[in-house]
C-alpha cells in the first residue's frame, strides 16, 4: 500500500478512536450521540482547521475510508437484524414502516422540487429521513453519486431533527399526549418516525422498557428496508439516465455506467445468516461473543466513514448549499411527527 494512503487511513483511524472515546463519556452518552455522530463532528472540525495542511498524497486514504469502509460497515450492520424481528412486530408495524419509508421519500422528492433543491441533496436527505439517518445517507451516496459534502449536509439535517425528537417524544409522553396509545403503539410510533437507531434507543428508554423494546424492533425492520430502497433508487436513476440519451448506442453506454449496489445484496445475505444463527444457536455464548465483536467492528467502520465524510465538509460548502436542505428536512420532519401519529392512531387498531 502507498505510504500516503496508509497515513490517510491512520489519520481517520485515530480520529475515529477519539470519536468512540467521546461517545462513551456519560454526559455525551446520555444525549444518545453515537460515535458516528461524534466522528462527523470531529471530521468537520478538522476540515475547517487543519485539513489544508495535510499532504495531498493522503487523500486516497481518506477516500478509502469514506467508500470502502462504509460499504463493509453496512454489510456487517446486517448482523444486527433478523427476519424473526419482522414477524415479532406484527402486520400493523410493517404497514406503517412501509408507508413511512415510501411516503417520506416520495414527499421528499416533491418538496425538493417545490423549494428548488438539487436532486442529489433531495435524495440523500429524503433517504436519511425515511430509513435510518446517517447510515441510510451513506448507503445512498454511492448510488446517487453525490458530492461528499452533500452527504455530510444531509447527515447533519437528520441528526438535528432526530435529536429534537429524541427529547420531544419523552416530554410529550410525560405530558400525557400519548395517553390514548398503548405502550406498543408508542413503540411503533417512535421506531417508525425517529431518524437514527441511537435516537430510538434514547427516546424509547426514557419512556419505559416495553416501549423501548417495541421501538427498537420496529426501527430495525425499517432499517431492513434500506435494501429495496437502494435497488429501486438505482433502477430509477438508470431509467432517468437512459431517457437523457438521444440514441440507443448512448443509452447502452450509459447503462454500463449505472452503479449496482452490490453491498446491499450482501447486507441482505448477512441478515439471512444472522436469522439462521439465531434460529439454531440463540443464546449460546460463542454466538453472543461473535455478534458483539461484529457489532463493534461494524460501528468502528461506520465511524471511520463518517469521520472521513466530515473531513470533506467545510463551512464554505455549507454556505454553498444554503438553507434548502434544512428546509426540506424540516418539512419531512413535520410529516414524520404528524403523519406518523395519525398512521399509528388509525391503522394499528384496525390491523392489530
Amino acid at each position: 500500500m502507498d505510504k500516503g494512503k496508509l497515513y490517510g487511513i491512520l489519520l481517520i483511524t485515530a480520529m475515529s478512536v477519539i470519536a468512540l472515546l467521546l461517545a462513551a463519556i456519560p454526559a455525551i452518552k446520555a444525549l444518545s450521540l453515537s460515535s458516528l455522530i461524534m466522528g462527523i463532528i470531529l471530521g468537520m472540525l478538522f476540515a475547517n482547521t487543519y485539513r489544508t495542511r495535510i499532504p495531498s498524497t493522503w487523500e486516497p486514504g481518506l477516500k478509502f475510508c469514506s467508500k470502502r469502509m462504509l460499504r463493509l460497515g453496512i454489510i456487517l450492520y446486517g448482523f444486527r437484524l433478523t427476519f424473526q424481528d419482522v414477524v415479532a412486530v406484527g402486520v400493523s408495524a410493517l404497514v406503517i414502516d412501509g408507508i413511512i419509508v415510501a411516503g417520506t421519500i416520495l414527499l421528499g422528492i416533491w418538496f425538493g422540487k417545490l423549494i428548488g433543491l438539487d436532486r442529489d441533496s433531495t435524495l440523500l436527505t429524503s433517504t436519511g429521513s425515511a430509513i435510518c439517518g446517517a447510515a441510510a445517507v451513506l448507503g445512498a451516496e454511492p448510488i446517487v453519486r453525490a458530492s461528499q459534502h452533500k452527504a455530510a449536509i444531509a447527515v447533519s439535517t437528520v441528526v438535528i431533527f432526530g435529536t429534537i425528537s429524541m427529547f420531544l417524544y419523552p416530554i410529550a409522553y410525560r405530558a400525557g399526549l400519548f395517553d390514548d396509545f398503548t405502550a406498543q403503539q408508542i413503540g411503533i410510533y417512535t421506531g417508525a418516525t425517529l431518524h437514527e437507531v441511537a435516537h430510538v434507543v434514547g427516546a424509547g428508554n426514557a419512556m419505559g422498557e416495553q416501549v423501548a423494546t417495541s421501538a427498537l424492533i420496529v426501527k430495525m425492520v425499517r432499517v431492513m428496508m434500506l435494501v429495496p430502497v437502494l435497488l429501486i433508487m438505482s433502477y430509477c436513476l438508470a431509467l432517468e439516465a437512459a431517457r437523457r440519451c438521444n440514441t440507443i448506442e448512448d443509452t447502452t453506454e450509459k447503462k454500463k455506467k449505472i452503479i449496482v449496489p452490490w453491498f446491499a445484496f450482501i447486507f441482505l445475505l448477512m441478515i439471512c445468516v444472522n436469522s439462521f444463527l439465531h434460529a439454531y444457536f440463540d443464546g449460546q455464548q460463542w454466538l453472543v461473543l461473535a455478534l458483539k465483536v461484529i457489532e463493534v467492528v461494524s460501528t468502528f467502520m461506520l465511524t471511520m466513514a463518517m469521520t472521513a465524510l466530515g473531513c470533506d465538509t467545510s463551512i464554505a460548502k455549507f454556505r454553498q448549499a444554503g438553507a434548502r436542505p434544512f428546509v426540506l428536512a424540516a418539512m419531512l420532519y413535520v410529516w414524520l411527527v404528524a403523519g406518523g401519529y395519525l398512521l399509528v392512531r388509525y391503522i394499528v387498531p384496525v390491523l392489530g
